[in-house]
């Protein structure tokens, strides 16, 4: 009587073995398809920017943020929005496999530090972003603000900055002041005085930088390339090409990438 019991009960479950691997078989086949094709979906999919998203070798899984302060040379004055430095160098960090939302860009060409800070205090940014930039003062310059209103309220905006990125120093990235005297719009002007007074100005953002300790990328040296390299120049004549802007991300994404890690 045991070996039967034995017997049956080993029947039984064999017997609910089978069914469930056919119901699970039944279950797949009807699901395949529509799996397969989600697969391929999700495989191919695009970002805003064109760039493709490949979910098995993105290496982050929460999606960065990304603050841009400036004026014209950070809203990317005369090239198309995708072209402006913040959106080339969330399209290079993508590329790299960093999940990073678009860029928040708060800029206005024509803006000194003084309109900037106007713009911060009527409409004041989150706090939790995983990067901060921060390009101000050709117009401080191009206004003949002196140097000792620019250090106050360039060391205000750092430390604005810095609250944008969470109070973490290491991800605020300023960027160096370009020197606009080589582009044709400067042709008739005292070139050799504006790349002098573009130089003092770059001095304090510099040494407020390093001081505060927030990383500092000097771009003004690329920007005086376009003397012999007019590919350097946007078509108005005045502001950063495409190329220029993409040479800026080249830089600064590494920076980025190092802090990330």
């Amino acid at each position: 009587m045991l070996f039967i019991e034995q017997f049956d009960r080993s029947t039984i479950f064999l017997n609910y073995f089978s069914v469930t691997i056919i119901i699970f078989k039944n279950c797949y086949e009807k699901i395949r398809l529509p799996l397969i094709i989600y697969l391929l979906l999700i495989s191919c999919a695009k970002r805003s920017d064109g760039t493709l998203i490949n979910p098995l070798t993105t290496v982050d899984t929460i999606g960065k943020s990304y603050l841009a302060l400036g004026d014209s040379y950070t809203i990317g004055e005369s090239v198309a929005d995708t072209e402006k430095f913040p959106v080339q160098t969330v399209r290079l960090l993508r590329e790299g496999n960093i999940v990073i939302n678009d860029p928040v860009v708060i800029a206005t060409t024509g803006w000194t530090t003084a309109n900037l800070l106007n713009a911060l205090n009527n409409n004041p940014p989150r706090k939790n972003y995983s990067v901060v930039t921060l390009l101000i003062g050709v117009n401080n310059q191009y206004q003949r603000k002196n140097l000792d209103e620019y250090k106050t309220e360039f060391t205000e905006l750092i430390n604005r900055a810095i609250s944008y990125a969470g109070n973490v120093k290491r991800h605020v990235f300023v960027l160096s002041i370009p020197d606009y005297s080589v582009t044709p719009s400067a042709a008739n002007l005292n070139t050799s005085e504006i790349a002098l007074q573009i130089d003092g100005f770059n001095t304090v953002s510099k040494n407020i930088s390093f001081n505060v300790g927030v990383n500092y990328l000097d771009i003004t040296p690329i920007s005086r390339e376009a003397k012999n390299d007019p590919s350097l120049v946007a078509a108005d004549g005045l502001h950063p090409s495409a190329v220029q802007y993409k040479r800026w991300s080249e830089l600064l994404v590494p920076m980025m990438r190092k802090e990330f890690n």
